[in-house]
């Protein structure tokens, strides 16, 4: 039913050969090591990292395009991985509503074992081809998924990803080992290559740093792309806290500019929204208005602030 070809080669067999898999000639003596020599060691294996991601951006770019036209047309991203790339997906997910006051359906991590997985490890659970594209069967055309799998081999999910693809999704890849290692049939395929480990498999490290910088470039870049930003502030920061309500009153203080008892009182009046209350701030109507103001533009704050100065509304 789905296209195991992703899996030709890969179950039962060395993955030595992999990337990810190999000794780090640079720390051959890591258990020699003092602390100091240990985090030197450290600061430097890391720097690639940041370098990995260099020639990356094209792809990247692309990947951010790809989910926010997704995202734009009503669609849902699904992060899927096992172990600590699923970890890293769901915690991106879990960012997303607090950060750009999305609904908690619009970005979601996919993780093999579930909840549990979270807190215990499940590696078992990585091996079920048929497990991954179970998990993706809400998937549909509209949607995009992306799967997460540091050494590019993960049954879980190359099962989700040629599921998702059967079933007309959009699909991203994410390993850190080159693609001739490690193909997979995709729309937009992302290799970061970090080298092996200080401590040899373990993805957490290198691999782990460079995925949570990539779903931080993606997530943050596509809500950007859908006006989910002004400037560089969070203006629809989920006001559920005493340091989100302050970081929303800030906005309005800053970007108003005004008081912070005129912010206060203004982000209530526009029921903690805080595009709303700018555009309250910015042009004196009601908060209906300035909500209505915002809806023609798809919630794009600059357009509506546009629109209200050459006169438009």
């Amino acid at each position: 039913m789905f296209d195991r070809g992703l899996l030709a080669g890969q179950q039962g067999v060395d993955r030595g050969h992999l990337l990810t898999e190999q000794p780090n000639p640079r720390s051959t003596d890591l258990d020699l090591l003092s602390p100091l020599e240990f985090v030197d060691l450290c600061q430097a294996e890391d720097e690639q990292a940041l370098q990995a991601l260099v020639p990356l951006r094209e792809d990247l770019a692309r990947a951010i395009a790809l989910v926010a036209a997704v995202l734009g047309a009503g669609g849902r991203l699904f992060y899927v991985g096992a172990g600590t790339s699923g970890r890293l997906g769901v915690l991106d997910a879990a960012e997303c509503p607090p950060t750009f006051c999305t609904p908690p359906d619009m970005v979601q991590g996919i993780l093999a074992g579930g909840v549990p997985a979270l807190v215990r490890s499940s590696e078992a659970l990585e091996d079920r081809y048929e497990d991954g594209a179970r998990a993706v069967a809400m998937v549909t055309a509209r949607d995009a998924v992306m799967g997460i799998a540091a050494g590019g081999t993960t049954p879980y999910v190359l099962g989700a990803l040629a599921a998702a693809r059967s079933q007309g999704a959009r699909t991203l890849f994410l390993a850190c080992v080159p693609r001739e290692q490690a193909p997979c049939l995709c729309d937009v395929d992302l290799r970061p290559l970090v080298g092996p480990e200080i401590l040899t498999g373990s993805t957490r490290l290198k691999a782990g740093t460079v995925t949570k910088l990539i779903l931080n470039r993606i997530s943050t870049g596509a809500m950007v792309a859908l006006g989910k930003v002004y400037g560089n502030r969070m203006v629809e920061v989920a006001v559920t806290n005493a340091k989100l309500r302050d970081r929303a009153e800030r906005v309005l203080m800053d970007l108003g500019p005004v008081s912070r008892e005129v912010a206060a009182q203004t982000l209530r009046a526009a029921g903690d929204r805080v595009k709303v209350g700018l555009l309250m701030i910015w042009t004196g109507r009601s908060p209906d208005e300035c909500e209505a103001s915002l809806a023609a533009v798809a919630g794009n704050l600059r357009l509506a602030r546009q629109r209200w100065e050459e006169g438009q509304c």
